[in-house]
């Protein structure tokens, strides 16, 4: 099997043969600028992993591995414009360097790219590709909707933040999965095996995501602790810690939510611990870790096949950043 760090230099080299028109200058270069500055390309390195999981990986897969990839920096354009985020990966984001309008252009003209790179596959992939693709972009924009509409309500619950995690990050690492699948000629059975990796690693992602916010180690992190926090942001943590919070407790979170005191965060800390928030994390982020590894293992190909997608996941579950 390919290494993962192999494929995201095989696919950084295809990326950047992907060039832009010239003009309009100003609209091309703000959608240069996102794929610029980098990320870890763990969506489209899954599209081909998964492709190589039955046989050869054909040129099919690089170009689904392009549209994913464009796909998700799009969001990325618009996820920025609307939590008003001035950084992104430790650099500017494109609405702060050149303004909302041309933002919102530039991530409409990358989505617009996505659909041109997917129309490149093999008309024998094309519709099924294309069906998995666009229920997945929808959902997409479901959880995002949901996520914007959980910041005014206060009566978030653990199945409802779940499904908007599912939504707005964990179903395109799934897609990739599958779509590198369907290019390599994989049955429904281990299509959906896949899926059902990629998404359930997702939310442990997520939880793993959420629990570096609250307890990671800064210098590690790269960023303040406690954003979440003082951005009210639903949380795993938060949601279990309103749960399980004695009254006194619940009330002084309600409390805090609309407070921007100095001591908001270590406060809020003090009570996730006190609700033992980060146990309980841990073992909500092994489970779902557990659930990803079942379907991987019920992938039916070769164990040693699966080596660098273990790996990867271990990679994620483990990270510090």
């Amino acid at each position: 099997m390919t290494s993962f760090s192999t494929f995201i230099n095989l696919f950084e080299e295809r990326l950047k043969e992907n060039k832009f028109p010239k003009n309009p200058k100003t609209l091309y270069t703000a959608a240069e600028h996102i794929l610029s500055i980098g990320g870890k390309r763990i969506r489209p390195v899954c599209v081909l992993m998964a492709n190589e999981l039955f046989g050869e990986i054909l040129e099919d897969a690089f170009q689904a591995a392009l549209a994913i990839e464009l796909f998700h920096n799009f969001s990325l354009i618009h996820d920025d414009m609307m939590d008003k985020a001035p950084l992104r990966r430790g650099k500017p984001t494109v609405h702060e360097l050149y303004g909302n309008d041309v933002a919102l252009l530039a991530g409409d003209v990358m989505l617009v790219k996505a659909y041109e790179a997917l129309a490149q596959t093999h008309q024998s992939f094309l519709p099924e590709l294309m069906k998995l693709f666009n229920n997945t972009a929808q959902q997409v924009c479901e959880g995002q909707q949901l996520d914007m509409d959980f910041e005014n309500r206060d009566d978030v619950d653990m199945e409802e933040y779940e499904m908007m995690i599912t939504q707005k990050t964990s179903v395109l690492l799934g897609c990739s999965l599958q779509m590198g699948a369907i290019i390599g000629g994989a049955g429904k059975g281990n299509q959906e095996h896949l899926y059902a990796f990629g998404k359930n690693l997702g939310i442990a992602f997520q939880v793993q995501d959420d629990y570096l916010d609250a307890f990671g180690n800064p210098q590690k992190v790269g960023k303040q602790i406690g954003g979440d926090i003082l951005a009210n942001k639903k949380t795993f943590l938060l949601i279990r810690a309103l749960q399980t919070a004695a009254p006194h407790q619940k009330q002084r979170l309600d409390e805090l939510l609309k407070e921007r005191s100095e001591n908001k965060v270590d406060e809020m800390l003090n009570i996730f611990k006190d609700c033992k928030v980060e146990e309980w994390a841990m073992e909500a982020k092994e489970k779902f870790y557990q659930k990803a590894l079942f379907h991987l293992e019920e992938v039916a190909v070769l164990s040693s096949s699966k080596e660098e997608l273990l790996k990867l996941a271990a990679f994620l579950m483990h990270r510090e950043n």
